[in-house]
């Protein structure tokens, strides 16, 4: 068989589509870490940057992306920068104004985890979203890693029968210069809502389908190791509205390899280890995360009789890449959230209780 030098040289091929307008509010670490992977991005193409500081600003230029130092500025030139989204990347406190000034003008948003600061503002964004007809999603990334979507779909097929118990680590030492920044010193920046938040997220998308809703927390927390007013350590006891109970430890106060970050290899700069930080036993099965075992009897149950072990190998793909695509989708209508606002909203309900469960020193009932 010859090439026809010819037939190739006229061929016409599919052109790419277009990379889709975006901004990004906020240049911290998290702001940053967007950026970077929206620079090399297929499907989307940051535009612009709005961040107070001279320092974000300067980031903006450095990366070629137009640069503000107010969010508002940038929304008023939304319309000559041609945006179709926006992702939200600022401190806590700051989601509700930013994320129902982006709403107002119609740009959905990817709102950085949680949700808000409070349950109160989370609603107000949630609502806002749901009154315009604006997509709100949240950024919740582990649910777009392909550890967890297996793990999900192993789970709601049946893998494990009905989940029963399940552990979950949290548990590192985070260097000294971490907390040069105060608000890494107090309420709110510790590692329950900075960490613990995303392991509670992805317990509920796991076993919510075969387990239902978290209905109470019970926890206790501790700032002995450093002494700050917020809390660097913390236990905490979760029950499902089917009777599972789950248990997570967190710390950013312990040497320690266990947890997802180190353990599943989501970024370059945690290096990674072989290790599995979340464990869930069932009526039938038991699996482990990132890992993904697979321990159940191939005969007879019973802790005399033999477990077999199987494991599912993956291909790893960037979760925070694949949000991204997601983030595409979603804007042009071809995609529902996998996190949308009120999913993530009852997240951050359930990490709240945690240090109220701490507070009063019993359980908190939530609603099923």
């Amino acid at each position: 068989m010859t090439l026809d030098a010819t037939a190739t040289a006229t061929a016409t091929f599919p052109t790419p589509p277009a990379r889709m307008p975006i901004a990004l509010i906020g240049a911290g670490a998290i702001g940053r870490m967007h950026a970077e992977r929206c620079l090399t991005h297929p499907a989307v193409q940051l535009v612009a940057l709005a961040d107070p500081t001279e320092a974000g600003q300067a980031y903006a230029r450095s990366i070629g992306v137009a640069a503000f130092a107010d969010h508002r500025a940038l929304l008023d030139a939304a319309g000559a920068l041609g945006l179709a989204a926006v992702i939200v990347a600022t401190p806590n406190a700051t989601h509700r104004p930013v994320g129902l000034d982006c709403i107002a003008r119609g740009l959905p948003v990817l709102m950085e985890k949680p949700v808000a600061g409070s349950l109160d503002d989370g609603a107000a964004l949630c609502d806002a979203a749901d009154a315009a007809g604006v997509p709100l999603l949240v950024a919740h990334h582990r649910r777009h890693n392909p550890i967890s979507q297996r793990a999900r779909a192993l789970i709601a097929e049946g893998a494990i029968g009905r989940p029963v118990v399940a552990n979950v680590l949290a548990t590192w030492m985070k260097p000294a210069p971490y907390f040069d920044l105060a608000w890494r010193r107090e309420p709110g920046g510790g590692p329950v809502l900075i960490n613990l938040i995303h392991d509670i997220d992805q317990l509920r998308w796991l076993l919510g389908p075969r387990a239902g809703e978290v209905v109470s927390v019970q926890a206790a927390t501790s700032s002995a190791q450093r002494g700050f007013e917020v809390e660097d350590s913390a236990a905490v006891i979760l029950r499902f509205e089917q009777g599972a109970l789950a248990t997570l430890l967190t710390s950013d106060a312990a040497v320690s390899p266990w947890n997802w970050d180190l353990a599943a290899g989501e970024a370059a700069h945690y290096p990674q280890q072989a290790i599995d930080s979340a464990h869930l036993a069932g009526s039938e099965g038991a699996l482990t995360l990132p890992r993904l075992n697979l321990w159940r009897y191939d005969g007879a149950a019973g802790w005399h009789e033999p477990l077999t072990l199987r494991h599912t190998a993956l291909h790893r793909r960037d979760p925070y890449v694949e949000q991204l695509t997601h983030l595409r989708a979603v804007a042009e209508g071809r995609e529902a959230p996998v996190c949308p606002g009120r999913d993530a909203l009852r997240s951050l309900e359930v990490a709240l209780a945690v240090h109220t469960a701490a507070a009063r020193g019993e359980p908190v009932s939530l609603a099923g």
